[in-house]
């Protein structure tokens, strides 16, 4: 199993912790410290057993209000990064 925590930036949640299938392709868990909690724990919730892949394209890009990111856009690039780190 990967393990990795991320620092997102431009939203309330202060970090990502995630954790991905030895070969980096199957998110196996994802927890947020701060931000809207029901809403986070959700999404943790509904990526469990997701292809990386998939859940990247379905949430890269979506914002939050006026801001250009948003927690769900944050974790994707937690995602990749915990990815590059199963595959280095």
């Amino acid at each position: 199993m990967v393990t990795s925590d991320f620092k997102p930036r431009g939203v309330c949640a202060r970090m990502i912790h995630v954790e991905l299938s030895d070969d980096g392709s199957t998110i196996e868990r994802v927890a947020f410290e701060g931000g809207c909690n029901g809403n986070l724990k959700a999404i943790g919730k509904l990526v469990a057993g997701q292809p990386v892949d998939e859940t990247v394209t379905l949430l890269e890009g979506n914002t939050c209000g006026p801001r250009k990111t948003s927690c769900a856009d944050q974790l994707t690039l937690a995602l990749r990064e915990a990815q590059a780190q199963a595959r280095s």
